[in-house]
């Protein structure tokens, strides 16, 4: 099979490897593609921490596709089935999984790009973040997780304030059922805004989805005494300062909404595959751009850049 290597700072290159075989209670996925995370960035650039070459496929965990082999004591996923997975090596035009570490997907959602591990993520933030109707919301970076999470929160009848850096996201925003936008340009002048939106109470629930310290600064200015300020952003690049005065002083909650346990990540994507199914998300606003697996760095470096209108990209093999 073919499947993407990186072999150093920002270069990928595509090989014939052997195609994986699947172990005992372990299916082989012939894959549709496989989405870009942005948590994919930093081993791409090249840190002082990253071995290369990579083995072949890895980094690429959104993966979907249909199951083409099974292995000893595999019951309840058959060959043929679609399904979404939670894998590690899928920027390829295979890979393997745990069987109980995939999802069926129903024919009704055949003819969709269906990364079912950011979803799932997406549900799980939101469920973490116990948003109830009533509350004021403000959601800072309205990317694929941001976007989502306007949709889930309104949908649950929340006021949501979407806060992001590009005119783009903010008309997502809209879409997915912000009540009010902000441009994420000005520290100060988003917090007076917000002050007079809630009448100067802020925000019930905060969700930073950002993943840089400028935002985790304004997420806490917008949190509200005894609310709750969600970390969605992944804080990869270094350590972070907080304002433990403030924190102190609003003696609200602070979550980490980034699940690890294997279970719960399942979870989330059964949980978003039922959403997508019934329509309350649709994956083709948040799928915007499309890749073959020679483009990957192409890809890769329009996740970091965000060109455009911009959401999501996959790699289709």
């Amino acid at each position: 099979m073919r499947a993407a290597v990186l072999t150093g700072p920002r270069s990928f290159t595509i090989q014939d490897v052997p195609l994986p075989q699947p172990g005992a209670l372990q299916v082989r996925i012939r894959l549709e593609g496989c989405g870009v995370c942005p948590s994919n960035l930093t081993p791409w650039h090249g840190p002082e921490w990253m071995n290369f070459p990579t083995d072949p496929g890895a980094l690429g965990h959104e993966a979907w596709g249909e199951v083409d082999a099974v292995g000893d004591g595999v019951t309840d996923v058959q060959v043929g089935d679609r399904v979404a997975a939670l894998s590690g090596k899928a920027y390829a035009q295979y890979d393997v999984a745990d069987a109980v570490a995939v999802v069926k997907l129903p024919d009704s959602l055949k003819d969709l790009d269906l990364p079912g591990e950011p979803f799932g993520c997406a549900m799980n933030i939101f469920r973490r973040s116990d948003i109830k109707a009533g509350q004021t919301v403000a959601i800072l970076g309205i990317g694929f997780l941001g976007a989502i999470l306007v949709r889930l929160a309104s949908n649950a009848g929340a006021r949501v304030i979407a806060i992001s850096r590009r005119q783009e996201s903010l008309d997502l925003a809209k879409e997915m059922g912000a009540a009010e936008t902000i441009p994420m340009h000005d520290h100060y002048e988003i917090i007076d805004q917000v002050k007079q939106l809630t009448g100067e109470r802020f925000c019930e629930r905060v969700i930073e989805a950002v993943g840089k310290q400028w935002p985790l600064d304004l997420a806490a200015e917008l949190t509200a005494e005894g609310g709750r300020l969600v970390i969605a952003g992944y804080h990869q690049d270094g350590p972070r300062q907080v304002n433990m005065q403030l924190w102190n002083w609003r003696g609200f909650d602070v979550v980490n909404a980034h699940e690890r346990d294997p279970q719960v990540a399942l979870q989330g994507v059964k949980d978003a595959v039922a959403a997508i199914d019934g329509g309350l998300i649709d994956p083709r606003m948040l799928i915007t751009h499309r890749y073959p697996l020679d483009r990957i760095d192409e890809a890769l470096q329009a996740t970091e850049d965000r060109p455009g209108n911009f959401v999501k990209a996959v790699i289709v093999p």
